[in-house]
């Protein structure tokens, strides 16, 4: 029988567990049902022997004392741990896995005997005996788990959260499987998040909270009990309310009254405030426009300045015009120069053609002469902007 009194575990100033008390007969299962956090794991890993707090109290095995044993000293005692999360060696395969179990010296003599039943227990073992770990289902890795455990031939088996992460049916199985393992007289000590199908199978069960078990009864009290269904199974314990019969309706109803709705008249803005908001705005937009105009219209001195300069250079370059058709006209080589273009020739009929010396100056252009004949002529002074009228 496995006994625990008074087993407490500190991580630093957390206390995990504080004074849990429990026992497992051998051929009985045993459930330990909690919230998330409440120390269940812990409890398990402080009596296999790997609990790494600070860990008090007694843990018993048959009258031997195992608390305080290394957790290889506590497998050969008869206690076999099979972890949340399984644990196995993926990378072996199922008949490896199931060998390593049976490395204790209680085992290592009847290691085929144990095999063998274990096989009898779990036919789909012998099947995948030679199947990587790694490459099974969920289901079937938890079962090379429960059957490495059970290879060390133990007298108590403790499973942590057995059907985490497995489907509804393959919970169903391994449960069943369970039973099956009571059967052949072993203790089970099971912690699973599943309250109802652990309770359906299991003989006794204790509530642990915040570190400390609270109660311990039958599996079948807990499991009937409103308190336990409302926590772990799920079921509400508020009794469902009955709403009062609906009075009838009488035949006659009284009238409905009368609703009158009376139309306010509409208030503007500025009776609002207390004044014209309309003459303020065009107070404000007649100060701002002289500002306006005179932040971007020129000075009248700048824009009379700007058109004289602008007609001085347009008399420069007429005169420069008027001075190269000049100098073409008295040219004798004018005869040289290409014919113009038909579209032009009916313009330039009465008018001498130009010198190429003169359409090549840098200085002056010639300009088809006016229809009236005549062409006045006009120099500019050299280094300034005064021009000088020459004589045709």
């Amino acid at each position: 029988m496995l006994e625990v009194k008074g087993l407490s575990v500190s991580y630093g100033k957390h206390r995990a567990l504080d004074g849990a008390a429990l026992r497992v007969e051998k051929g009985e299962i045993v459930v330990i049902l909690g919230a998330n956090g409440a120390g269940k794991s812990t409890l398990l890993r402080a009596i296999a022997g790997i609990c790494e707090g600070r860990t008090t109290g007694s843990v018993t095995l048959g009258g031997d004392a195992l608390l305080g044993m290394p957790p290889h000293k506590v497998v050969e005692k008869g206690i076999a741990l099979v972890p949340e999360g399984r644990g196995v060696f993926g990378d072996l395969s199922v008949r490896d896995n199931l060998l390593l179990g049976a490395n204790p010296d209680r085992a290592r003599e009847e290691t085929n005997v144990i095999l063998d039943r274990l096989i009898g227990l779990f036919p789909k073992l012998a099947e995948r005996s030679g199947q990587i770990v790694r490459t099974m289902s969920g289901g079937e890795q938890q079962m090379v788990a429960i059957g490495r455990a059970m290879m060390s031939n133990p007298d108590i088996l403790m499973l942590d959260e057995p059907s985490l992460g497995l489907s509804p049916l393959l919970s169903k199985e391994l449960f069943q499987n369970l039973r099956a393992v009571r059967a052949l007289g072993l203790g089970i000590l099971l912690v699973e998040q599943n309250a109802r199908l652990s309770l359906g199978i299991a003989d006794r069960g204790y509530l642990l909270e915040n570190g400390t078990i609270l109660r311990e009864d039958r599996a079948e009290v807990l499991r009937a009990d409103p308190a336990v269904q409302a926590a772990y199974l799920g079921a509400g314990s508020a009794k469902t309310t009955r709403h009062p019969a609906a009075k009838p309706i009488p035949a006659s109803l009284p009238p409905m009254p009368q609703v009158q709705t009376r139309v306010e008249a509409p208030v503007s803005a500025s009776q609002l405030v207390g004044f014209d908001i309309n003459a303020l705005v065009a107070r404000a937009g007649q100060q701002a426009q002289p500002e306006r105009h005179h932040s971007h219209s020129p000075a009248p001195e700048l824009r009379a300045k700007a058109e004289a300069v602008a007609q001085d250079r347009m008399r420069a370059m007429l005169a420069d015009l008027e001075a190269a058709a000049s100098s073409a006209r008295k040219r004798p080589d004018s005869a040289s120069l290409p014919q113009l273009r038909p579209s032009l020739r009916d313009r330039m009929a009465n008018s001498p053609a130009p010198s190429a010396a003169a359409v090549t100056s840098p200085t002056a252009q010639a300009l088809p002469p006016s229809p009236g004949g005549k062409v006045e002529i006009y120099r500019r002074r050299p280094g300034t902007s005064t021009f000088d009228k020459v004589d045709s």
